[in-house]
């Protein structure tokens, strides 16, 4: 499961928001991504590898500037959940719209190299960082939305929030055996 380390700092503030004063939480999702990324580098990662660790780092350097200038803040305190994801959101749109999407790197480490640039294995993750680039964004919004409208809502932010990691973390499981399923069935009808 390569994909859950990368959001550690993102679950620690969200499990650590509410909880500790907003200016601790942000902090520690800063050390907890430039520590991921020290390790990760350190253990022979390249930075293709790193981007949503990277994209961690950028974003929890701005809030916990921003927690830090002003912890009461209603986009401190009240949106901080929505912002980050809508940040996942544009980090894996953007990597998709530079034609490298984020699990690029960390598929190659687990792939063989002769497979990095196979149609199918390019395709197969373009398609996964959609899925991840969609889930952001619905989430990011679905944070955004309730939370300006009906605050006391947060049985439904919550369940939205997991459902935006658990349904992409599914899909990113299954789908390269499905689409090496679907690929080999169409090798097989191509040669009747």
């Amino acid at each position: 499961m390569g994909y859950v380390p990368s959001f550690v700092p993102w679950i620690a503030v969200a499990v650590l928001t509410g909880s500790v004063d907003i200016r601790w939480a942000a902090a520690a999702g800063l050390v907890l991504a430039v520590g991921l990324v020290v390790v990760r580098r350190r253990a022979g990662l390249g930075r293709d590898a790193l981007v949503i660790e990277g994209s961690a780092v950028l974003f929890f350097a701005v809030y916990t500037a921003a927690a830090v200038a002003a912890p009461g803040s209603a986009l401190v305190t009240g949106y901080g959940q929505p912002l980050s994801s809508l940040w996942l959101a544009a980090t894996a749109w953007g990597s998709l719209a530079v034609g490298r999407p984020f699990t690029l790197g960390i598929a190659r480490a687990r792939v063989p190299e002769h497979l990095w640039r196979s149609p199918l294995f390019l395709r197969v993750n373009r398609h996964i960082t959609a899925v991840w680039a969609t889930a952001f964004t619905l989430s990011g919004a679905g944070g955004a939305l309730p939370r300006h409208y009906r605050p006391e809502a947060g049985t439904a932010r919550t369940v939205l929030t997991v459902a935006s990691f658990v349904l992409p973390i599914l899909f990113t499981v299954r789908y390269p055996e499905i689409a090496r399923a679907r690929r080999a069935g169409a090798g097989e009808k191509a040669a009747d």
